[in-house]
Formats: structure tokens, sequence, C-alpha cells
């Protein structure tokens, strides 16, 4: 996991930004999957979450926590040459 330097802003939800799980390579058969054919991720690595505020829900998540999000949720982001999703935490579906 990269260190980045970036700290999301809680509006009316608390907000994290996750690094998105590479794509899968090929199938469990061993089929190689072209790069046009390969799906989008929906699992990732929490890098940063937003700052606690007394009007808020204390976050659900922390940072290094593995989780599972929407296929479209989030707005994507590209840092130094890595990409990241900044989305509500309410996006997030499960912490693996």
């Amino acid at each position: 996991m990269s260190k980045v330097n970036i700290q999301p802003i809680a509006g009316t939800n608390n907000r994290v930004v996750v690094q998105a799980a590479p794509a899968e390579e090929k199938t469990l058969s061993g089929i190689i999957i072209p790069d046009s054919a390969k799906e989008k991720p929906q699992k990732g690595t929490v890098v940063s979450v937003s700052a606690e505020d007394e009007k808020m829900m204390k976050p659900k998540v922390k940072v290094g926590d593995v989780v599972l999000y929407g296929k479209y949720s989030g707005t994507e982001i590209s840092i130094e040459g890595s990409d990241y999703l900044i989305m509500r935490e309410s996006d997030i579906l499960a912490i693996v």
C-alpha cells in the first residue's frame, strides 16, 4: 500500500479514499483476460478516512481495511501514477 497524503473532507457523510485492487489478469480456469474485457474492480484498501466531527457518526472503517464497494461508487482520481477512489462511507458494502 502506497503512502498518500489525501485527507477527504466530510460533508453530510464520512468520506474515504480507497485504492482499488488490480483487475483480475486471468480466470480461475487459467484463461487470460484481455484489457478490453477486464471488469472494474469492486474491492480495495482504505488509505484515508475523513476526520471525525462531533456532528458526524464515527467512521466504521479505518485505514488498512479491505472493503467491497458498489461497481459505480466514488470518484476516480490519479495521484503520482496511482489510481484512487473518493467515496462516501455509505457506498462501502462490506469490510473483508
